[in-house]
């Protein structure tokens, strides 16, 4: 009976999530997991793409390059040494500042756009992260389980080969017995085998070795997120891919400036110095110049770019609000499920898995008075690790719907 009662007192621990860990075992908890994220190539091409666009924008304010030409001016064909004159000439645009200012501006918010993708980016593998590590959990306690099941049948057996000496056993539940071992044997190496890939899974998140082990806490906190009040305006505020949007949208407005700073005029400078032949007087050139970008046949291009801008905005905020009606009725059906889930959960805790109980150790108290047969008894033991396993599925699913649940929060 101290089997039953250790069995029952594990199966307990472990559906009501409290942490078994082993003593004098180090482990790599979820938020160590979660600041190892940061190692993750995905990542690490968004700091690579931010560098390159934000030193694109140091040469933002570039003017273009001085023109410097040389040659005969005004020489006649038929060559005289008192007609014409050998020219060097200098030329430079000035662009308008206006325009290098807001040249400038859209580079650097090109990489605002792209800091916020990261963002986003790093909300979706911080959930498959944590998803990993819940599901390791899981399938730790599941062991536990299963180990505690493989130490009921094992006494079974061998009280079952004591009574088999006085003809008091049948040998065909002895290996009845026996097949169920072997069969908790494939469901172990299977439960391992989800462990060791969920490791692999957390490794390559981490950009980590994918051998590479260590030890997890077996703790996981069931949050009351169905009570919780959601709505858009605070979705709008904490959700990453609506951050990305915002930044997409003020991308827009930093070139509409640009677009708009097209249609303010360029200056320029020439100056050019003329050596005249036969003694005649030096000549030079000094002249202004100034583009006129206003000019209807010139400005065609500027007012489409300006409409096309528009209507990506406009694009943008239909966007913002699919997203946004998407999120909030997501987590309406999620704080549904998770409330339905906790239920199944607790009447696993405290209906179906104690009669499961019960009705194991009535079986064994018969078998011991010789009133009931092991066949009964390795029934009601199988009845209860199935329902023990059912429990922590619904554990890892309530698990899974808070992943969710904090993913489409942030």
């Amino acid at each position: 009976m101290k089997k039953i009662c250790k069995l029952y007192l594990t199966l307990v621990i472990c559906i009501s999530g409290i942490s078994i860990s082993e003593a004098q075992e180090t482990y790599l908890s979820l938020d160590s997991v979660i600041t190892n994220i940061n190692n993750n190539p995905q990542l690490k091409i968004y700091l690579a793409q931010i560098a390159a666009q934000e030193t694109f924008a140091k040469g933002a304010k570039n003017l273009d390059p001085p023109k410097i030409s040389a040659g005969q001016y005004q020489t006649p064909y038929a060559f005289s040494p008192k007609m014409g004159s050998f020219m060097i000439t200098g030329e430079q645009m000035f662009t308008n500042p206006a325009k290098l200012r807001a040249k400038e501006n859209f580079m650097k918010g090109q990489s605002k756009v792209t800091a916020s993708e990261m963002a986003y980016s790093k909300n979706q593998l911080i959930a498959e992260a944590k998803q990993y590590y819940f599901e390791a959990i899981v399938y730790k306690k599941k062991l536990l389980i299963l180990d505690k099941t493989r130490e009921l049948i094992e006494y079974m057996i061998k009280d079952a080969n004591l009574r088999l000496t006085y003809g008091k056993e049948k040998l065909g539940n002895i290996y009845r017995a026996k097949a169920g071992l072997y069969e908790l044997n494939n469901t172990k190496e299977q439960t391992l085998n989800s462990i060791t890939q969920r490791m692999i899974m957390l490794n390559t998140l981490m950009n980590k070795n994918t051998s590479t082990n260590f030890n997890i806490d077996t703790n996981i906190i069931i949050k009351d997120y169905e009570g919780k009040f959601t709505d858009t305006a605070t979705l709008a505020s904490k959700r990453t891919d609506v951050a990305s949007i915002n930044q997409s949208i003020a991308l827009q407005t930093l070139n509409t400036q640009m677009e708009y700073s097209k249609l303010k005029p360029d200056f320029g400078l020439q100056a050019g110095h003329m050596f005249s032949y036969g003694g005649n007087a030096n000549q030079y050139i000094l002249m202004g110049s100034i583009t006129i970008p206003l000019a209807s046949w010139s400005a065609k291009e500027t007012k489409a770019n300006l409409e096309g801008i528009k209507q990506e905005v406009a694009v943008l905020q239909l966007k913002k609000m699919a997203v946004l009606n998407k999120a909030e009725g997501q987590l309406a059906f999620i704080k549904t499920d998770i409330k339905s889930k906790k239920k199944q959960l607790e009447n696993y805790q405290f209906n179906i898995i104690p009669a499961f109980y019960n009705s194991y150790k009535s079986q064994l108290l018969a078998y011991e008075q010789n009133t009931g047969d092991l066949a009964a008894v390795l029934d009601s033991i199988k009845d209860l690790q199935v329902a023990q396993l059912e429990a922590l599925d619904k554990l890892q699913e309530i698990a899974r719907l808070q992943v969710d649940y904090e993913k489409e929060t942030n």
